[in-house]
């Protein structure tokens, strides 16, 4: 099954309309320059009243692994996205404690994936680094904007660089412009293990439309069954 994330949550009720949708995880962002951005207290009595089975995702954008390390424990997190210029050397990663949170994603910009010509550029990850990512985002963000773009990236193009980093043993998540409309030919394109969606469910930035994320999470389950 399809795994859903709605991020950008900033109130315990969107956070309880996107479990009762049916989403598995809900993602709180800390990047101060987003519109969605949510102070850690408001995280914490979210967290609190969140069922244990609901992943509840940090999105970190170029913070070091202390300020992680401290947000986790603080308000419960289960999970850290991180936005960053992630090498292979994984320093942030290697410097997280494991012990604050069960699992690590990495976004990395679909634009940073091909190279000049058009072509799968390639990565690679030490080995005790590759074994604490959880999952590989590809998203449509760009230096100015890590997330939340409201747009996507080219699907069809994307297909050697998504099954390269499947081959490579990640789990591979879409992000970036999905909507109720578009997520279904996303999932049949790429094949993800997950999707995540923010500004596609919204009303306006950092307030969710209820009836955009049950549609999301209904367009999921539909487009699965067909892949």
């Amino acid at each position: 099954m399809t795994w859903v994330k709605i991020c950008g949550i900033t109130n315990l009720e969107d956070a309880l309309t996107a479990v009762e949708a049916g989403a598995d995880a809900v993602g709180f962002v800390f990047y101060e320059k987003s519109p969605r951005r949510v102070d850690p207290e408001t995280v914490r009595e979210i967290v609190r009243q969140i069922p244990t089975g609901i992943e509840k995702v940090g999105v970190f954008v170029s913070q070091s692994a202390a300020h992680i390390n401290e947000t986790s424990r603080r308000v419960g997190l289960t999970a850290v996205q991180l936005y960053e210029e992630v090498s292979p050397r994984g320093q942030t990663i290697q410097n997280l404690d494991p012990a604050d949170r069960s699992k690590t994603y990495v976004v990395l910009p679909a634009s940073q994936l091909f190279d000049e010509h058009g072509g799968f550029g390639g990565f690679a990850w030490r080995a005790e680094v590759k074994d604490r990512i959880s999952a590989i985002f590809v998203d449509s963000g760009t230096p100015q904007q890590p997330g939340g773009t409201g747009r996507t990236f080219d699907w069809d193009k994307a297909v050697p660089a998504a099954e390269l980093i499947k081959e490579a043993g990640f789990n591979l998540v879409i992000a970036g412009g999905l909507t109720p409309t578009n997520v279904p030919e996303a999932i049949r394109i790429l094949k993800p293990w997950g999707v995540d969606v923010s500004s596609g469910v919204e009303s306006k930035p950092g307030k969710k439309d209820p009836e955009k994320i049950r549609a999301f999470v209904a367009a999921v389950r539909q487009a699965e069954r067909l892949v």
